[in-house]
């Protein structure tokens, strides 16, 4: 599949993005992304332009408004006017490993670094207005990373197969394709052994092609249709067959409001929680090489429909509802690699960080340094194996 898409660049024509431009613009629109779909996870497109009388199409507070301290499903979350949500969270503590390692990461550095970080240190949690542990914050399918790992004492590598199989490594996997920027086949390999310590079957494989894409969108002259061919390149099984069958639907539709059924029909077959989000199926999140998680295709679909602009590939995300901060989070990541910083609402990025309490720029100059000594190790490495490889074949 060939997606035709707009390739128009947005901000970015001007000048060329530096490395800290598309970083800082992957980071901070994943988090933008997420605090924006936080507030209506879960709900259908049409539940959420009955509850807010017509799309969303910025910050909104809690679905409960001020009841959300007691209001079931959502109690005792804080989801909504601008706090992020465990998708930065966990992205954001992956950036700690790579400060921490400076390196690439496999499955060990999960073990050594990300689960000590989740249950040692208190951190400003958004959701509970609080200092608490990561640990206590995060969903059962992350606290199994924990315990796996600290207390079963289990191979990391492997440690991943049994968790219920969903999103949950993908979400935060984008800061695997920014420290392997332009070099999609390497994000993807490293993302699958980073995520074989907490995911199996097609949550691990969305995970490399999530990490896959953000670098791929990276790359110079990146658009929104290079993104795809990049994933449907490396992807397998029922993850590819589910991006391939969304974006043919998304290239048919230049809004997303004409694609939000569409786009929920396309990827529907792949797709095991179901038509009730908040009622799966028997056959949820079971291995499967057939199936997909819901959340990458209709992000890349989504990224397709609003032609890699950031705003309208995030609201797309958004208003789809279901598990949309995770679907705005990934686009969001795509779409800002793709732009940089300069192409996410100031306004939104500004509400984001103020209500969440956090330095959205500070993991993106700790990455963009990390990502910059992996590229001289990288360099020097290459340049070893040539040289081997050279005398090896009687080449000098």
């Amino acid at each position: 599949m060939t997606p035709k898409t707009s390739t128009a660049a947005g901000p970015d024509t001007a000048t060329a993005l530096t490395l800290d431009d598309r970083v800082t613009g992957a980071l901070v629109g994943a988090a933008v992304g997420d605090a924006l779909g936080g507030p209506v996870e879960g709900w259908t497109p049409e539940q959420i332009a009955e509850r807010h009388g017509g799309r969303v199409t910025g910050v909104v507070g809690p679905w409960y408004g001020d009841d959300w301290r007691t209001a079931r499903p959502i109690a005792p979350y804080h989801k909504g006017d601008g706090h992020v949500t465990d998708d930065t969270l966990m992205t954001h503590a992956l950036v700690r490993v790579y400060e921490a390692v400076r390196d690439h990461l496999d499955a060990y550095a999960v073990a050594d670094h990300l689960v000590p970080d989740l249950m040692s240190r208190p951190r400003w949690i958004p959701e509970l207005e609080a200092e608490a542990l990561p640990l206590q914050r995060i969903f059962l399918a992350e606290k199994w990373i924990v315990t796996r790992l600290h207390y079963g004492h289990a191979d990391p590598r492997e440690a991943g197969s049994g968790n219920i199989v969903n999103c949950g490594a993908a979400m935060y996997m984008a800061p695997v394709g920014l420290v392997n920027a332009a070099r999609p086949e390497a994000a993807y390999a490293e993302a699958l052994d980073v995520a074989g310590a907490h995911q199996s079957s097609y949550g691990r494989e969305a995970a490399g092609v999530l990490a896959a894409a953000v670098a791929a969108a990276c790359a110079p002259g990146a658009t929104p249709a290079s993104v795809v061919e990049t994933c449907l390149a490396l992807a397998k099984d029922g993850t590819r067959t589910a991006i391939e069958a969304v974006c043919e639907v998304a290239v048919r539709h230049q809004d997303f409001e004409s694609a939000l059924g569409p786009l929920r029909a396309a990827v529907a077959p792949f797709d095991t929680v179901g038509p009730h989000y908040r009622d799966p199926s028997l056959g949820a999140r079971r291995p499967s090489r057939l199936h997909a998680i819901e959340e990458l295709p209709i992000a890349l679909g989504m990224l397709l429909v609003g032609g890699g602009d950031y705003r309208r590939t995030v609201l797309g995300a958004v208003n789809y509802g279901r598990d949309c901060d995770s679907i705005a989070t990934m686009g969001g990541a795509i779409a800002g690699a793709l732009h940089g910083e300069g192409a996410i609402p100031g306004a939104w990025a500004k509400t984001v960080a103020d209500a969440s309490r956090l330095d959205l720029h500070a993991p993106a100059r700790a990455l963009a340094e990390v990502a910059r000594e992996v590229f001289v190790r990288d360099t020097a490495r290459r340049r070893t194996q040539d040289a081997a490889f050279a005398g090896l074949a009687g080449l000098r």
